[in-house]
């Protein structure tokens, strides 16, 4: 606890906050990768402090926090819900705290449809904003790329690359993933305009507020994996483990504000293959984080046979 207090003073010495008034460091759970900490002072000003871990991590981990403030500096120009970043450097992000709870299973059916129908509109509130180019914002794997394919290639061979290093346990050979994810690559030749892609909104990313009454979205948190690219690949951890296209009310909202959601033949290649890369990442990461067997087997339980089936669904469509 000591340390925390510390490391939280230091932090807001170099964000030029006064410590005078800190009455509270209070470690925040939901998280897999940073520790996150409340910081509560005396006149009730509360901020979360994000620190990175110093240990082992895949490739595209490298600076994660500059890319989690560069969403929510997206989502302020589009007028999105989500924190707002005081101060951050190489190790550390100080931000303002978002109302509400993470999206749980207390909502009614009704309240989770006008839920769903206002997260599609804000998601594609997000997508309308263009970047710079294409890929990881923090150069953890180079400098943004001129075209959508050279990015996420770039991106996907390095989860291939960190999964031989680490050993990962996969469903199928990483060679034969790689040769598969190939026979998808031309569809990404569609995708032109970079887009902002927050890539982890799946529910508990999604912060429920009830304070006025009927619950709202509060704000959309932990944007680390956000990348310039196609919106397309929101869809993913937005149906995580699903299938977007039975969410009927997010679609809609996300149509009615003007996103784009077609799911034609190369549509669904892109989106197979956006899927099998969220899903090697979540496989792999078990192992420099050490998880422990119970937590690696639970998540291999779940995410493999996904990871297969969205392989299978590159090599059909590929082939059809």
């Amino acid at each position: 606890m000591a340390d925390s207090w510390e490391r939280a003073r230091q932090v807001l010495v170099g964000a030029g906050i006064s410590d005078g008034g800190l009455a509270e460091v209070r470690a925040l759970g939901g998280g897999t990768y940073n520790t996150v900490e409340e910081l509560r002072f005396t006149d009730g000003t509360r901020y979360v402090l994000k620190v990175a871990p110093t240990g082992p991590g895949l490739r595209y981990e490298s600076r994660l926090l500059a890319g989690e403030a560069e969403f929510y500096r997206v989502a302020a120009e589009a007028d999105v819900p989500a924190p707002r970043v005081v101060a951050v450097e190489a190790r550390w992000m100080l931000m303002t705290v978002c109302p509400g709870e993470p999206w749980n299973g207390s909502l009614t059916d009704s309240e989770q449809a006008a839920l769903r129908a206002e997260l599609g509109r804000q998601v594609a509130r997000l997508h309308r904003l263009t970047g710079p180019g294409h890929g990881y914002p923090s150069g953890a794997l180079g400098p943004l790329a001129p075209d959508w394919r050279t990015a996420f290639v770039t991106m996907y061979d390095a989860v291939l690359d960190d999964a031989r290093r680490y050993g990962a346990r996969l469903p199928r050979p990483v060679d034969e993933v790689a040769r598969t994810a190939r026979s998808a690559q031309d569809a990404l030749g569609e995708v032109t305009v970079p887009r902002p892609v927050h890539f982890d909104l799946w529910s508990g990313n999604v912060l429920v507020d009830r304070s006025a009454g009927d619950p709202r979205i509060g704000g959309l948190i932990d944007g680390e994996r956000m990348f310039w690219g196609d919106p397309l690949a929101d869809f993913v951890s937005l149906a995580l483990l699903g299938d977007i296209r039975k969410d009927e009310a997010f679609l809609a909202g996300y149509r009615e504000a003007g996103g784009r959601a077609e799911f034609d033949v190369p549509a669904r290649l892109r989106l197979a293959l956006y899927r099998s890369y969220l899903y090697l990442i979540m496989l792999t990461e078990t192992v420099p984080r050490a998880v422990g067997e119970e937590q690696a087997r639970r998540v291999r339980d779940l995410v493999a046979p996904e990871l297969v089936a969205a392989l299978d669904e590159i090599e059909e469509l590929a082939a059809a």
